[in-house]
């Protein structure tokens, strides 16, 4: 993908060459150095969720931007890799954020969310564990963090924070939680420790099955391609949605899986729909903004179905149905219906 981007741009359509190429509109092409530095306008969401309508009896899932869903899980509400700044970055003496700046505003705001049972990090990278952003949670909320992050948090004054490393568990509210191993690393300094190093004691990184009533669902954090997910697959849980992250692949392919693969990790899980999140909301790699997107759906052409959404605000919700089966075996990829708040 890399070298084709260089031979486009050699024959002098570089920038916008890969979009047209994928069947999608042209878009401007903006550069991560223009995203840390400069100041383009951030977009507002085609769609807003509206979590009062939510029934308890069922899962319910919202994108609300970057690796940022809210999820209403039988009446468990969840807030994963809470970022809702304008920038996020290296705060620099309490005046400004040296880093990228949204495209696209939050779905919702803080303010606008239900009351939240459970704050969910997958690790320490500033677009996954924003200072700012957590501020503004009280205190008393508990939050589940990957092994050895905790002291991120530490002047937050937090009531209830839980490390939990791979394959670890533990209950909130009736919602268990199990942290999965993935291919990433959790440094959020390039001086720290960090296990993607050979460094146990080092920061670490988390996917999370979480379970509740008989059903789960994967939230996939960052990831890159791996296989660790085929240990849970062989489980055969009924797995209503994955979250996956589909983004920031070019060039950063060693940590941070393409569509194509997030939809394959998918599948070890055995999963009936996938959610495709961790793109559009930041520049940060080389692939074009919507790429990530259109790869995703053509990688799903044969099972469109299992597309839970694709769009910054939507909403997804499982099949009552299959929330009324609770501990029902798994059945066929696809049998969730699609619901999608327009």
């Amino acid at each position: 993908m890399h070298s084709r981007r260089k031979f486009l741009k050699a024959l002098g359509i570089g920038a916008v060459a890969p979009t047209i190429l994928l069947g999608q509109s042209v878009e401007p092409k903006r550069s991560r150095w223009e995203m840390i530095f400069g100041s383009p306008d951030t977009v507002k969401p085609e769609f807003a969720p509206n979590p009062a309508s939510w029934d308890d009896s069922t899962i319910t899932a919202a994108w609300i931007g970057h690796a940022t869903v809210l999820i209403n899980f039988f009446g468990t509400k969840i807030i994963t890799d809470p970022v809702f700044s304008e920038r996020i970055g290296l705060n620099i003496l309490g005046l400004t954020t040296l880093g990228p700046k949204r495209l696209i505003s939050p779905a919702l705001s803080i303010k606008d969310l239900p009351p939240i049972d459970l704050i969910l990090l997958s690790h320490a990278h500033m677009d996954h564990l924003d200072i700012p952003s957590l501020e503004r949670f009280a205190k008393s909320v508990p939050m589940v963090i990957a092994k050895n992050t905790a002291d991120v948090l530490e002047n937050l004054g937090r009531k209830d924070v839980h490390e939990l490393d791979w394959g670890e568990k533990m209950a909130v509210g009736g919602l268990e939680i199990e942290a999965l191993q993935v291919k990433h690393f959790g440094w959020r300094f390039p001086w720290e420790k960090d296990r993607s190093r050979g460094e146990w004691t080092g920061r670490s990184y988390n996917a999370y099955l979480l379970s509740k009533n008989g059903r789960h669902i994967v939230f996939g954090g960052d990831t890159a391609y791996q296989e660790y997910f085929k240990e849970v697959g062989k489980r055969n849980l009924p797995i209503d949605l994955a979250i996956m992250p589909i983004g920031a692949y070019d060039p950063w392919i060693f940590n941070h899986a393409n569509p194509e693969q997030a939809v394959e990790m998918a599948n070890h899980l055995g999963v009936r729909q996938i959610m495709p999140i961790h793109w559009r909301t930041f520049i940060q790699s080389d692939e074009p903004t919507m790429e990530p997107i259109t790869r995703f759906k053509a990688a799903l052409e044969m099972t469109p179905e299992r597309i839970a959404l694709e769009s910054v605000g939507q909403t997804w919700t499982l099949d009552p149905k299959l929330a009324q089966a609770g501990n029902n075996n798994n059945s066929a990829v696809g049998q969730a219906l699609l619901s999608v708040q327009n």
